[in-house]
């Protein structure tokens, strides 16, 4: 999972190791800026390996996927032959324990993951999800997902939104100043 030669991100080969959730300062304000700066900092670590780790599985993804349900899947991902699997990335255990979310995410999807980082206590996340070890530099499936193939017209709408989804990201990195919403 890990390239040294690889100097991207912004924050450093360490960043993973308090993914449990372990002790950090409660000194008041500043130290929960900085626990919430360094959560932050995991999630986007892990969103990356994953989108590396699916590229490398041949699928396309998007991060922070609008759903119709209202929520926001952490990645999407769509595979060649048209499977929407959606990852969900937790970057504590404090962020698995407080989001109850994440079920709802298998009505939109043929496969859910959960995707941490390597410090992450693993036995704590459902068994009838799928599981992703990831770091910034890119990540493993450590147990594959259970399948629930999605009806055909719910394919249909999730793919639509999908390519609606990524022609606007497309769209507003060759003109940042176009607002889209």
């Amino acid at each position: 999972m890990t390239a040294p030669e690889d100097k991207a991100g912004d924050i450093g080969i360490g960043v993973a190791e308090d993914a449990g959730g372990g002790a950090a300062e409660q000194d008041g304000g500043c130290a929960t800026s900085e626990q919430e700066l360094r959560r932050e900092a995991i999630t986007r670590e892990v969103c990356r390996g994953v989108c590396r780790l699916m590229r490398d599985l041949g699928h396309a993804c998007i991060a922070e996927m609008p759903l119709p349900n209202g929520r926001r899947a952490d990645v999407v991902a769509l595979a060649q032959n048209g499977d929407l699997w959606i990852v969900e990335v937790k970057s504590s255990v404090e962020d698995f324990r407080t989001d109850h979310k994440w079920p709802e995410y298998r009505d939109f999807s043929d496969a859910l993951y959960f995707a941490v980082a390597p410090a992450f206590p693993v036995e704590l996340l459902p068994a009838d999800t799928g599981l992703i070890l990831a770091d910034r530099y890119g990540g493993e499936i450590v147990r594959a997902a259970p399948e629930t193939r999605l009806a055909p017209a719910r394919r249909k709408a999730m793919t639509l939104r999908f390519a609606h989804c990524a022609a606007l990201t497309l769209q507003a990195v060759l003109d940042p100043a176009l607002k889209i919403s």
